[in-house]
């Protein structure tokens, strides 16, 4: 269930949300489990994000960015430097914003294995949740690889996948992969929906369909299926909302009221 503190739930005003939005909201209070937000704002910003990462991977899905092992991974050079161990670090004299949209824009340049699909995505979401002038004052010197991430992200670990909403990662693990394909020991997954997930190199599919992709890469006559772990990981909504709020500057005898972004 939700809990606003100071406000009776059902007096929130759903009006101001997209259906994907109210379904969330809707399964959230429909749980036995108390989800507490210290505003009406707090919720919906964690509502809006959810649905930004939704929107974030299903851009990553029609983009044209390929899969790719860190051997073998590439990244537009304008924007980023590729590291010894196949990760990609931010170029000097380019934007974080602009590096992480070159992405999307031009995905044909791009190749990377599913754990940095991940993060992307989620920056991505981050940046149209804050604005672009906050995401640079606090996401800078970006490197992407596996799941190193900047500190400003921090994300939050649950292990009930009974718990997942859309906007949550997920994984899938396969314990009998397939020896000289490591990179197939498991799929991080954005959930999307009701059984609707996207992983990079698998694409947009239902719970049942990842696994059985993911079955195919296995030891040869094995039977222990690919399963969904309990493992959820979101972003911490109430930090990054944090970071967008106004500042206020005393100069002499007056304030000035001004935001990041």
């Amino acid at each position: 269930m939700i809990q606003i503190s100071g406000m009776d739930i059902g007096s929130f005003d759903q009006s101001v949300l997209t259906e994907l939005e109210r379904e969330i909201l809707l399964a959230k209070q429909q749980s036995p489990v108390v989800y507490s937000y210290d505003s009406p704002e707090a919720l919906i910003f964690e509502l809006r994000m959810r649905s930004r990462i939704v929107d974030a991977a299903r851009s990553m899905n029609a983009s044209g960015v390929s899969f790719a092992t860190f051997d073998d991974d590439r990244a537009n050079e304008r924007y980023w430097s590729r590291t010894e161990n196949g990760g990609f670090r931010q170029n000097p004299g380019v934007l974080a914003s602009d590096a992480i949209n070159d992405i999307f824009a031009n995905g044909s340049l791009y190749s990377f294995e599913c754990a940095t699909a991940m993060v992307i995505i989620l920056y991505k979401a981050v940046m149209e949740s804050i604005g672009y002038d906050t995401f640079n004052a606090h996401f800078k010197n970006l490197l992407l690889y596996d799941w190193q991430y900047d500190s400003n992200l921090r994300l939050i670990t649950v292990n009930d996948k009974n718990e997942a909403y859309p906007g949550d990662v997920l994984y899938f693990k396969n314990p009998d992969h397939d020896p000289d394909k490591p990179e197939w020991q498991g799929e991080n997954a954005i959930m999307l929906g009701v059984d609707q997930y996207f992983g990079h190199g698998i694409g947009i599919r239902s719970q049942e369909e990842i696994i059985a992709a993911l079955n195919k890469i296995r030891i040869p006559g094995s039977m222990t299926s690919a399963y969904l772990t309990d493992e959820v990981e979101h972003p911490d909504f109430e930090h990054l909302r944090k970071l967008e709020r106004p500042i206020t500057a005393r100069i002499g005898m007056r304030s000035y009221l001004y935001r990041c972004s």
